[in-house]
């Protein structure tokens, strides 16, 4: 299996390419801002023909450019239906300041083909089986990915792209709308913490992790096992 990823122009999102293996069809996930020319120069490198577009959830920095992305190739985004909303109106999943920082109305559109993700669907998709979670608590439609890891770099049981759900001694802010701590705290008790130890967990923003290294010292995980205390969120992306 090949995953390769790259963090977009802005908020140091990732963008991450999955696929069987070189010369393949491949899926990309969570294509953010300013990432079409890394994603060409990805897909080359490795003569990959994307598939599909996956989306953890749909906050603007990780959708920005799946319009184009799917566009240009005539290809399906997924997205679950808590979050299909933010494809056509960004803005509905920002801050008040966030919005005027963006300049008021968005450039953007909806792609032409979109689906809606289940929680504990499979998608087989370009030779790829992915188990979909449902953890929302950062927004009302996160999800996690989920494919088996055997022959990934990592050599690992099962590899799960995280999205903003946990990232690497963190999790996803819970302040904007459609965030819930409370519900944030229900998603890393049953959709996260149960995953074994040694699944490789890719995150939306900054540096791979593993379940084992989180469980051991992530405090949000800790108090999701009732075993601690944790401070808000710090702000990772929007």
């Amino acid at each position: 299996m090949l995953i390769t990823g790259f963090p977009a122009q802005a908020f140091g999102t990732n963008c991450y390419v999955v696929a069987a293996g070189p010369g393949e069809q491949c899926v990309v996930v969570d294509p953010g801002i300013g990432v079409l020319d890394q994603l060409d120069q990805a897909l080359a490198e490795h003569r990959l023909h994307p598939a599909a577009v996956l989306l953890t959830h749909g906050h603007l920095d990780h959708t920005f450019s799946v319009a184009p992305v799917c566009g240009a190739r005539g290809i399906t985004a997924y997205v679950h239906p808590g979050d299909r909303e933010m494809l056509a109106d960004p803005a509905k999943g920002l801050s008040t300041d966030l919005a005027a920082m963006f300049g008021g109305r968005l450039p953007y559109s909806e792609p032409d083909d979109v689906a809606e993700l289940t929680d504990g669907a499979t998608l087989l998709l370009a030779g790829l089986e992915i188990t979909v979670d449902h953890a929302p608590g950062h927004t009302g439609g996160s999800v996690l990915f989920r494919l088996p890891g055997a022959g990934s770099p990592w050599e690992a049981e099962q590899v799960c792209l995280s999205g903003d759900v946990l990232f690497a001694g963190s999790i996803g802010r819970t302040d904007l709308p459609g965030g819930s701590l409370p519900t944030m705290m229900t998603s890393l008790r049953d959709k996260v913490l149960p995953l074994a130890d040694d699944t490789v967990v890719l995150p939306g923003h900054g540096p791979a992790t593993t379940i084992g290294r989180e469980r051991a010292s992530n405090p949000y995980l800790h108090e999701a096992a009732g075993s601690g205390t944790a401070a808000p969120a710090r702000r990772t992306g929007l």
